[in-house]
């Protein structure tokens, strides 16, 4: 576990740190910043994806870890993700004002997850949260914020802090510590913000689906079934044939650790049959086609099926986390061949599928 945080948080660091000495300076004018707003240059870049559509995707100078889909109405907006502190929603909310003056009406919660819901607190009672009524239970309950999921990716970022000190107070290279110390702002700000949340579930909710009219924009909010949760959306807008999918479906493999493996190979054939082109992720970069279904619907294959023999033959879980191979799906994959055999979070689910004791 320790050497994907690791991984995750040098990745984290790669990108703070190209993109900060690449944009020029530019500071967002508003009072009343949350915590955790301490960055000076944009915190997203919005790339056009349809007319009045765009796909939020962090820069680097801040951390919000997950991407928003923005649909623009004929009055309001429709942002899907609120990121992972109200500084993120925050900083997406005030920048989206150089796309447009319209006011966002509507936030969807694609899932419960702390880095797609924790921004939800900066947003008052005229702005409808929508999320799956699985995700406002377990918000409620407490499990965005005391889950596996955030302990794997933010649990260690005190130590970061921590080491990321140390390391700066052992340089003497002018250049080396002044990036250092960049990253050492960014992580912190990341700490303060995310200590700041205040967990706040959808206040409307659906058990199927959904359909908005914003205007003359049609924006369909579908649960197909169970997978990465057990209460993901999709927001599918057919006009365009555009669809947001939240960690339902990624650039690369997505976090497993509260899925619904074999549920989830058969959601995703679902999501398939929809007529879409465009798929604008929770994570990576917006892609089109359906091929990505097939490849990551062959990797859960491999993931379950590995598991289960592992499971059967008796083998403790912290053994298999420590052995299974899925290399074989490092074409498509290509992160797997560095960062270890398999993700350890997929492998204790598939055993706590199969021993009953899943939530």
């Amino acid at each position: 576990m320790m050497r994907s945080r690791w991984i995750l948080l040098a990745l984290i660091l790669a990108l703070g740190v190209a993109s900060m000495l690449a944009m020029p300076a530019q500071s967002p004018s508003v009072a009343g910043r949350p915590p955790g707003t301490n960055y000076t240059r944009p915190a997203f870049t919005f790339n056009k994806i349809a007319d009045g559509v765009y796909h939020a995707v962090a820069t680097g100078s801040l951390i919000v870890m997950s991407n928003a889909a923005v649909i623009e109405g004929d009055r309001e907006v429709l942002v899907v993700d609120s990121h992972v502190s109200p500084g993120g929603a925050w900083a997406l909310r005030e920048e989206l004002k150089a796309i447009t003056p319209k006011p966002i009406r509507y936030v969807v919660n694609s899932h419960y997850h702390f880095d797609h819901s924790h921004g939800n607190q900066i947003y008052g009672p005229e702005v409808h949260i929508i999320g799956h009524e699985f995700a406002r239970e377990m918000i409620l309950a407490g499990k965005s914020q005391d889950s596996r999921a955030r302990e794997f990716f933010v649990g260690s970022v005190p130590g970061q802090i921590d080491a990321l000190k140390q390391r700066i107070a052992s340089l003497t290279d002018i250049g080396e510590k002044t990036a250092l110390e960049r990253q050492l702002t960014i992580q912190q700000n990341h700490l303060e913000g995310t200590n700041a949340v205040r967990p706040t579930p959808p206040n409307v909710t659906l058990n199927d689906r959904m359909t908005l009219h914003l205007g003359s924009r049609e924006v369909r909010i579908m649960f197909m079934g169970r997978g990465h949760t057990a209460g993901d959306v999709v927001v599918f807008l057919p006009k365009e044939r555009v669809i947001a999918t939240g960690d339902l479906l990624v650039e690369g493999t997505s976090y497993a650790g509260d899925a619904y493996v074999l549920e989830w190979i058969e959601t995703l054939e679902k999501v398939k049959a929809l007529d879409f082109d465009t798929v604008l992720p929770g994570h990576g970069n917006a892609f089109k086609g359906k091929a990505k279904i097939d490849h990551f619907q062959a990797y859960l294959r491999l993931l379950w099926s590995e598991a289960k023999r592992m499971h059967d033959a008796g083998i403790p879980m912290e053994e298999a986390a420590r052995t299974i191979d899925l290399r074989s799906q490092a074409a498509n994959y290509p992160a797997i061949r560095t960062a270890g055999l398999t993700p350890p979070h997929g492998v204790w689910r598939v055993y706590e599928l199969l021993d009953g004791k899943a939530k």
